[in-house]
């Protein structure tokens, strides 16, 4: 299974992802859980505790390694280096293993524009590609509001594109331009995920504005996941029955 997680800031992907993540490792899978949102709050939502997390090194700063592979270095223009570097070790060697669940934090390149053609965004891109279409695991990836690392290859081998909602326009027009983008490139299965669901007329609103879409899940807004996202705990963990049972349909739904 190779599940992309994307949405609005702010919604609920890497909570989402998280829990997708853990719950298939706890059913005996080989999970790989990639945070590629600039804005890496994966590790977090995972549960790996701050000083652990304040140790993980992201694959964009990876200097000496993203150099060794590409032929290049880091941070100069008007270079020749390797199109297809070599990545298929990477996960293995870095990644950060937490409740059965191999975590990869991308991080942020900095770079003139989106799409540059730099060492930093070819490896990266090189690497998702690997992850999508060569490894076995089940891979989770919580994406940016967009779908940046994602190309018209690498779309080939993700399952869903999983776009997170909550009851609001602005997550709905979000929404609709990751639907767009993911066609776009190939994308065939988007599925979308309804969080934060207060009361019936969230419920409505989200019907209404997604009506010719597949909603797998309305979540509803838990004082739960609120503490744990103010604590700094693992969402996961603080579900009741009932989130539980809806992750767990979800899960179901996407591995069929």
């Amino acid at each position: 299974m190779k599940i992309a997680v994307s949405g609005k800031g702010g919604v609920g992907k890497s909570t989402i992802a998280s829990v997708l993540a853990l719950m298939s490792a706890e059913q005996g899978k080989n999970v790989l859980a990639l945070d590629a949102d600039p804005d890496a709050n994966l590790a977090s939502c995972l549960g790996i505790p701050l000083d652990e997390r304040r140790g993980i090194m992201s694959v964009s700063a990876q200097v000496a390694l993203i150099e060794k592979r590409t032929g290049a270095k880091v941070g100069k223009y008007g270079q020749v280096f390797k199109l297809n570097p070599e990545v298929s070790d990477v996960a293995e060697n870095l990644a950060y293993k937490h409740r059965a669940v191999s975590l990869l934090v991308l991080g942020a390149v900095k770079s003139g524009g989106g799409g540059c053609a730099c060492p930093e965004n070819t490896f990266i891109r090189s690497l998702v590609n690997d992850l999508v279409l060569f490894k076995n695991d089940s891979l989770i990836m919580d994406m940016e509001a967009g779908i940046e690392h994602l190309g018209r290859a690498t779309a080939q081998g993700v399952d869903a594109m999983l776009v997170a909602v909550e009851p609001g326009q602005r997550s709905i027009d979000c929404a609709m331009s990751v639907e767009r983008m993911s066609k776009e490139i190939g994308i065939k299965k988007i599925l979308f995920i309804a969080n934060k669901i207060t009361g019936a007329a969230d419920c409505v609103f989200v019907n209404e504005a997604l009506r010719d879409k597949e909603i797998l899940a309305f979540l509803p807004f838990t004082e739960g996941l609120r503490d744990a996202d103010r604590d700094g705990l693992c969402p996961y963990d603080r579900l009741n029955a009932e989130t539980r049972d809806l992750y767990a349909s979800i899960l179901a739904r996407l591995e069929s």
